[in-house]
Order: structure tokens, then sequence, then C-alpha cells
């Protein structure tokens, strides 16, 4: 097992802010060939970044919420869809910590290894000896060009495929991880933003997989490892990460307006931008809207943080405080991302300037799971006493 992963927060940010040239350098590959370059993707596997959330034991991290959150956002800042896959494929690999210590420490031992899956249960898996018999097919699985594992959540069915019912009557459900030589890969993703992702279809048939690498996804009845990272939701964790990857745009984007505005003088004006009046009252209030918004992420996720190693739990009080914050946080930061692609003029209509493909990448960011509004009706009706749904928490 590898166990020379960093340990501070520190150093996990300073791996990120050096990988900043090498993804810069590999930005127009990323838009070409919606994925990561190989030569990029090295660089991540060197600087164990897909390992970040992995357990100790197998080799991982294991970082707290708020380290895990900074490097996403400092990713972002050069490239939405390098950190989208890292987010992603990171809390991916939770997944060790409920599979037996053994089993997780043999998928984890090959430093190359990245796990990925994709949406919703798209899978049926039938008991039979020693495992499961699968077959499903998955949208959006985010990185799974570069994955060497994958994940299908799945409904638990008897041999005619219906789904078998818990006590309570819901259907049983499992999430299974099988290698990526047992998968055939379909290309969905041709898209406007985000195109670097390669969140593609895949699917199996008739795979067998083994028991111990099947587990009830979230399910305290099943994680193996107990280290307080993860008494937290694995959604609680995309939120938490695809959030600040919105902060890490927005401030990409506000940052190379202020650069942009010390410089152009538009048509129309004797000076440049940094002097109108009312320039520097929409930029201040744009600042101020982006730095109150990541105050309000990294709080509530500080609070949840120390009340899970606490109460050794994640309360409902915390799983609601985490949605409204990071769907309030995507939100805040779309406004401030077209803000500034609308006060950079025609500069920003141009590929070759920092604002075009930004701006489409935090459009796609926006149109994601974890932006929906409905999320605020989620929140509001529990705030009412009403009975919420509690699928996305």
């Amino acid at each position: 097992m590898n166990d020379a992963a960093p340990r501070s927060r520190e150093d996990w940010l300073e791996r990120a802010v050096a990988l900043a040239p090498a993804i810069t350098g590999a930005a127009d590959a990323i838009e070409a060939e919606r994925r990561l370059p190989e030569p990029l993707l090295a660089r991540m596997l060197e600087a164990q970044l897909f390992r970040l959330l992995l357990p100790r034991p197998c080799g991982g991290g294991e970082v707290d919420p708020l380290t895990f959150v900074g490097v996403i956002e400092e990713i972002a800042k050069h490239d939405a869809s390098t950190a989208w896959v890292l987010c992603q494929t990171a809390v991916c690999a939770m997944s060790g910590a409920y599979m037996p210590q053994a089993v997780a420490a043999e998928i984890f031992a090959d430093p190359r290894t990245v796990v990925a899956w994709g949406a919703g249960f798209g899978g049926k898996a039938v008991p039979v000896e020693g495992g499961y018999r699968l077959n499903g097919k998955w949208l959006f699985a985010s990185g799974g060009r570069h994955a060497t594992w994958f994940g299908g959540h799945s409904f638990v069915c008897d041999e005619s495929g219906t789904p078998k019912r818990t006590e309570k009557g819901a259907p049983q459900t499992r999430t299974l991880i099988f290698p990526a030589s047992a998968v055939t890969m379909t290309d969905v993703w041709n898209v406007t933003g985000l195109r670097g992702t390669g969140s593609d279809a895949y699917e199996v048939k008739d795979l067998f997989v083994p028991a111990a690498r099947t587990f009830r996804r979230d399910d305290p009845a099943d994680r193996q490892y107990h280290a307080p990272l993860y008494h937290l939701k694995t959604d609680t964790m995309f939120s938490a990460g695809f959030s600040s990857l919105a902060l890490g745009v927005a401030r990409a984007m506000l940052d190379a307006l202020r650069g942009l505005a010390l410089e152009k003088t538009p048509r129309g004006y004797a000076n440049a931008l940094r002097n109108s009046p009312a320039f520097q009252s929409e930029f201040g209030q744009l600042e101020a809207e982006l730095r109150a918004a990541r105050a309000y992420l990294m709080g509530t996720l500080s609070g949840v943080w120390d009340s899970v190693r606490e109460s050794g739990g994640l309360g409902l009080e915390q799983r609601f405080g985490m949605r409204l914050a990071a769907t309030y946080t995507i939100g805040e930061a779309r406004k401030v991302a077209n803000a500034a692609y609308h006060h950079a003029g025609a500069t920003a209509i141009f590929a070759s300037n920092p604002f075009e493909r930004r701006l489409r990448d935090m459009n796609a960011v926006a149109q994601q799971i974890q932006a929906r509004r409905s999320h605020f009706e989620t929140v509001g009706k529990h705030l009412l006493g009403l009975e919420a749904d509690m699928t996305s928490l």
C-alpha cells in the first residue's frame, strides 16, 4: 500500500497550485479531445490528487472536507473540466471505506487506480453464489475515460428482473465495483460546457461481481472503515466539491475582468475601464457577492465537519444546511460569472480570451443536479415543518 500521501492542508494545496501551468497548457487539448490529456493525467496521478478522499490504510489522503474543497476550487480556477473530473472520481474513492479493507487495498494498490461511476440506479443485480450477476447501463461517468474501475448503482432483483424490497417496502439497492475491462463505453458527451469531463455512458452485461466488491452506498451498516470523513455522505461531498468548483471558475473570471479593466479602454470611453465610477461600483459589488458566497459555503462546511467529529454522525440539520449552502453558492457564482462576461464586452466572445469557455463551463455546472432551484423548496419545506424529499440530501 502507498503511504506517501501528504498530510497537511498546505501540502495538498501546494500540489494543486503546482499543477496550474500544466492545466493551462492543456486547455485546448482538454476542450478538443473531451477528456484530460494523458500528460496532465499523469501529473495528477503523481500528485495523488485522485486519492484525496481515499482511506489512509489504502494509501489515501483521507483529507478533511475543507482541504478537499480548497483543492477543487484551486484547480477550477484553471480549468473547470479538470476540477470536475477530480471532484467526481475523488468522491467515488470514498467507496474504499465500504468494502473489506483487504479488497479495497487490492483495488487501490495500483497508484493509477481511478474509480468512476454514473448517475442513477441503472443496473439490475441478481444474487448468485458468491456475489451478483449484473446487467446495466449508466450515464454521466465523469472521468470514465481514465477510470480503471467503475461503480454501478443498481437495484437488487430476482431472476425475473423485479426489484426486491426492504422490510419498509423500498427497493433494495447496492453499488457494485467492477474493472474497466468489463465495461463498454458509448460516446455521448457532445456538450457546450464541461466538455473535457468525458462524461460518457457505460454498460455491462451478465457480469459477475463478488459480494465483497458491493455495498449499500452511504449506509453506516456497510461501512468497514470508521474514520470521521466516512460519516459524511458522498452526496454531501459532491455538493461541497461542485459548489467550490463554481467558486473557482467565478474567481478566475472576476480576476480576469480586473486585469482587463486595468488596460482596456472601451469604445466610446475616454479612459480605461477602471476609471469608470459605474464600473468601480459594479466590480466592488461583484467582489462582495463572491466573497459572501464563499464564506457561507466554507462556514457551513466547517460547522458540518465539527459536528461530525463531535457526534460521530451527520445530522439532518447539517444535511439540509449543506444542500442550501451548495445550491445558493452555485447560483451566486453563476451570477458573478455572467456579470464578469458582460462587463468584458466584445473581448469576452473570443475563444482566445479567458471568458467564453469559462462561461460555458459555469452554465454547464449550473445545469447539474447540485444547482437545481427545487432544492430551495426542499429546504423550505423542512424549515416550515413539512415533509421534505430526502433524496438529494
